[in-house]
């Protein structure tokens, strides 16, 4: 029997993180969620709420993929209202010092599993003339010292779904870009473990890098995934299309890099990154 209410996917949707939040959200707004992990285990304190279906979902499989897709369209008739592409990957390491293989894995999940989820989903949600919501970062403004290839793979996210938003407005889908600020997660946990390798030119740096790598350097600025799930779902419910910033310092850094001259934005950026140790 199709699903009669509203029905949202939320890609990533892992206890801990920003996915499990804005799923919840959903679903306390009486919207049908499909709660997706790779580990299907790490949602299950989602699955005995009432219209949740918890499935997984490995966004770097084109089989779990279209599995995925199946299951929904069962449940659906073939509808989706609402895309939220949330599942990500964090890696903190100097540019030359980075493990290449890492970086890739990073970035199928980043940029290749947001567009393979797109495109597998987009029927279902073309048919229900609906949303889609691509979760960007405030690091794809800013990049900063130490996070190039993270930031890189979340400008490409960005400029992906921009594009997105043009080619689907024919077709009544709305696209909605996401610039994600500092909000406390277990991005800094679930990644591989790894370390600035000895030797690097930037052992000087060490303590900074690992302090980002852990998360330790903005601990004190982050907000709750639960404030920023409100914020989002109110967005993408209410019919929202382009580019919105939310989560802490988000419109701050979005405001910045538009207008600040360049000299302030390169102090705000490397300030407390030990750079000023290295190369001595």
């Amino acid at each position: 029997m199709a699903v009669k209410t509203k029905t949202a996917l939320v890609t990533g949707s892992s206890e801990g993180g920003l996915g499990f939040a804005i799923a919840k959200e959903f679903q306390a707004r009486g919207v049908h969620v499909f709660a997706t992990a790779r580990s299907p285990s790490k949602v299950q304190a989602l699955a005995s709420l009432p219209n949740v279906t918890v499935l997984p979902l490995d966004v770097t499989s084109e089989t779990s993929i279209q599995e995925a897709v199946k299951a929904v369209a069962a449940q659906t008739g073939g509808t989706l209202d609402y895309l939220v592409n949330n599942a990500g990957n964090q890696y903190v390491m100097p540019t030359i010092d980075l493990d290449i293989e890492v970086a890739k894995q990073m970035y199928e999940v980043n940029v290749w599993g947001v567009v393979a989820v797109i495109k597998a989903f987009a029927p279902l949600v073309i048919e229900a003339k609906g949303t889609i919501a691509n979760l960007a970062s405030i690091s794809g403004l800013v990049r900063p010292p130490y996070m190039g290839v993270y930031a890189g793979s979340k400008s490409a996210c960005e400029a992906i779904s921009e594009a997105l938003r043009y080619e689907l407005a024919p077709f009544g889908v709305k696209v909605l870009t996401v610039i994600v600020g500092a909000i406390k997660t277990n991005i800094f946990t679930n990644g591989p473990g790894y370390e600035l390798p000895r030797g690097s030119r930037y052992e000087a740096a060490r303590k900074e890098i690992s302090d980002r790598i852990a998360g330790r350097d903005v601990e004190s600025r982050l907000g709750k995934p639960e404030d920023f799930a409100k914020k989002l779902v109110g967005d993408i419910i209410g019919g929202s299309t382009g580019t919105v910033a939310r989560g802490n310092m988000s419109s701050f850094i979005r405001f910045a890099t538009s207008f600040f001259p360049s000299f302030l934005i390169d102090s705000m950026v490397t300030g407390n990154t030990g750079l000023n140790l290295v190369g001595k």
